[in-house]
């Protein structure tokens, strides 16, 4: 998931060198002896998406406190130090020069967004500190514009072209439509990708696009563009977006009288898209995710269950077990270095295979992408329910 990246690399570049000239190699910030690792969390903790972080946010704290009431590992337990990004690329690259130059973390965890991911990620790299994105998909957050590979970058989540195409064959495969619609948001790169990815996979199918609109990032009116799309009588929307305006466009959507299926992606989980939207008017809507809190797997479940314990009965959305799922991925590599060295840890993260995890089996490739399953969910009266996993 993705927000548009702002131009804050000139102060970050400055930081950067100063940072890289002070790290002098490998980390290791426990100095030898502390019984305790570092971990910064950047994260969205106000803002536009706040939603997003603050639900990442309590995954990792969940998953920081079983690890550390096991034991720690290898006896050292984590010592989470957590800055707020604001939602903003600018504050998520002030957010790691103090975790790194200050703090002095093995690691960090964040941001929820691309951009905001992407904005730390030279930082990262120059002061050889591993820095672990829950669910920035887009490709850039660990592949660079030269299509080099960021060596200290790693995701937990699947990229946006793989949402997309799973997008295009759960239209054309399982709800059986030959044509559709597509409204994205022109402003995020999110958007963007995913679009591109469903129409190249349903241009491959034979299927037509009978509509393709665009919005921008805090619209609150998109009457008229739906009204368009309605004239084109497409038999399926597709709406990459972010829950902010998604909940209004399907709400506006109903209202005129679409009730075709809409579908869309990670971006909509949010609890906040049935306040904006209306229990009704998201029936027969669907989006793909990470995870289900109602999927039958046993791993699911023991940690629905515990989540719930800690949280008043509340089930955990995706992004709970995208920040659970983060700490484990980092802690399994710590145990398999033997070490809180960052360069020894980035260099498990990259080995890391089928290693099970609430989320899915995760095997990162050779972009540092994670190779794992999707999960289709479905509104039906305001609720997320379980349709079914699609491998990849």
């Amino acid at each position: 998931m993705k927000k548009k990246l702002a131009s804050v690399f000139m102060a970050s570049t400055i930081f950067a060198g100063v940072l890289a000239g002070c790290a002098g190699g490998a980390k290791d910030s426990s100095g030898g002896n502390s019984d305790t690792i570092k971990l910064g969390v950047n994260m969205e903790l106000s803002g536009n998406v706040a939603s997003y972080g603050e639900s990442m946010a309590k995954g990792i704290e969940m998953a920081v406190d079983e690890i550390n009431k096991n034991g720690g590992i290898d006896g050292k337990k984590f010592d989470v130090i957590k800055v707020d990004n604001k939602s903003e690329a600018a504050e998520a690259t002030n957010g790691i020069i103090k975790l790194t130059s200050q703090d002095k973390v093995t690691a960090v965890i964040g941001a929820a967004t691309s951009g905001n991911t992407v904005a730390q990620a030279q930082i990262a790299n120059d002061t050889k500190t591993v820095l672990l994105a829950p669910g920035g998909t887009s490709p850039s957050v660990t592949v660079d514009d030269k299509g080099k590979v960021r060596p200290f970058v790693f995701r937990t989540s699947f990229i946006d072209p793989f949402q997309g195409t799973v997008a295009a064959n759960f239209a054309l495969d399982t709800l059986k439509v030959k044509d559709a619609a597509i409204l994205a948001d022109n402003s995020s790169d999110y958007a963007k990708g995913l679009s591109d990815a469903f129409k190249e996979t349903f241009d491959a199918a034979g299927a037509k696009i009978v509509a393709e609109e665009a919005y921008v990032a805090k619209d609150t009116d998109f009457r008229a563009t739906l009204t368009r799309i309605k004239a084109k009588n497409p038999s399926f929307i597709f709406i990459p977006g972010y829950y902010e305006e998604v909940g209004l466009i399907v709400k506006q959507a109903r209202e005129l009288g679409i009730d075709v299926p809409l579908v869309g992606a990670d971006g909509w989980d949010s609890p906040k898209l049935v306040d904006l939207a209306g229990a009704e008017a998201l029936n027969n809507t669907y989006l793909i995710n990470h995870y289900s809190s109602e999927d039958p797997d046993e791993k699911v479940q023991n940690f629905v269950s515990a989540f719930k314990e800690k949280n008043k009965d509340q089930a955990p959305n995706a992004f709970n077990a995208l920040g659970y799922d983060t700490v484990y991925f980092l802690a399994d590599a710590i145990e398999r270095a033997g070490s809180i060295d960052s360069s020894k840890i980035q260099e498990e993260l990259a080995k890391t295979k089928d290693l099970s995890l609430v989320t899915g089996v995760l095997s990162i490739d050779e972009n540092h992408h994670p190779i794992k399953t999707a999960t289709i969910l479905e509104y039906v009266d305001g609720k997320q329910v379980f349709n079914t996993k699609v491998n990849p």
